[in-house]
């Protein structure tokens, strides 16, 4: 256990002692070994961790066995083993992303675990953790297509984005008119049907696709200079949360348990 956590720990049962030297005459709550200890470390109601994410967005957070079989994905065994670490249950609770945040602020989900990346708009409202994945964002054509090869060339063109996405924020400001979507495969099916130009997204999602659905006549025709940080986003009164979670994060890079989980998704370690 790392320091940090070590710290975490030893804060809040220093409490729970004084707690219950009080005097209070309200009854106490009996605690059980099949809760995690989560409730003394008063980090989640109940020791479970409810987590935010698509489902649909691979290969992040996905359904395997063609959509019937077992949530799975990059974000969700990270997550999973972040709450391994703390000695929590995880409720994963699967949200379309134009109604995440939403359902953040709304107190339904402790934190969402679905590739968001960190920018000075969202620093403002929400905590971050630290980084677990740091990959550039790219332009998606058709690989006959040679009109597009620096997001200047967007301008005048339609693109495919979450409206609620930092992808959409871009191809906004690169001047393309934009075609709102649900998600990377419904952008993607727009793209190869021809009814838009391009889509912005993480390389990572590109790679993946191009992995497992090759040929798919498809190509990266730019990418960004500055790779984008993906964190997992908590709202404002979770700092003790933030500060475990990282404690986690931490352990788990040293152990070799993040790249092992990169490496099992894209061959090779995006986490750093």
């Amino acid at each position: 256990m790392s320091r940090r956590l070590i710290a975490v720990t030893a804060l809040v049962l220093g409490a729970a002692a004084l707690t219950a030297c009080s005097g209070s005459t309200a009854p106490a709550e009996s605690s059980s070994s099949s809760e995690g200890g989560s409730d003394d470390f008063g980090l989640v109601k109940g020791g479970t961790l409810t987590v935010a994410t698509e489902g649909t967005y691979r290969p992040f957070s996905f359904h395997g066995d063609g959509g019937t079989g077992d949530l799975t994905g990059y974000d969700v065994e990270i997550i999973q083993a972040v709450a391994d670490k703390l000695d929590l249950e995880v409720d994963f609770k699967e949200t379309q992303w134009d109604a995440i945040f939403a359902g953040l602020d709304a107190g339904r989900f402790d934190v969402i675990a679905n590739q968001v990346t960190i920018n000075d708009e969202r620093e403002a409202a929400y905590l971050f953790s630290s980084p677990y994945t740091v990959s550039p964002g790219v332009i998606v054509v058709a690989d006959d297509d040679d009109s597009i090869s620096s997001f200047d060339d967007l301008k005048g063109k339609t693109t495919a984005q979450s409206l609620t996405s930092n992808w959409n924020d871009l191809a906004t400001e690169s001047g393309a008119n934009v075609e709102g979507v649900e998600g990377w495969a419904q952008a993607v099916e727009l793209l190869r049907q021809g009814r838009v130009d391009a889509t912005i997204n993480d390389k990572l999602t590109f790679l993946d696709y191009e992995k497992t659905n090759s040929p798919t006549g498809l190509k990266i025709a730019a990418e960004t200079e500055d790779a984008g940080e993906q964190a997992f986003v908590f709202t404002k009164d979770k700092q003790s949360l933030v500060d475990a979670v990282d404690a986690a994060l931490e352990e788990l890079r040293a152990d070799g348990t993040l790249a092992e989980i990169s490496d099992k998704y894209f061959g090779a370690d995006v986490t750093e």
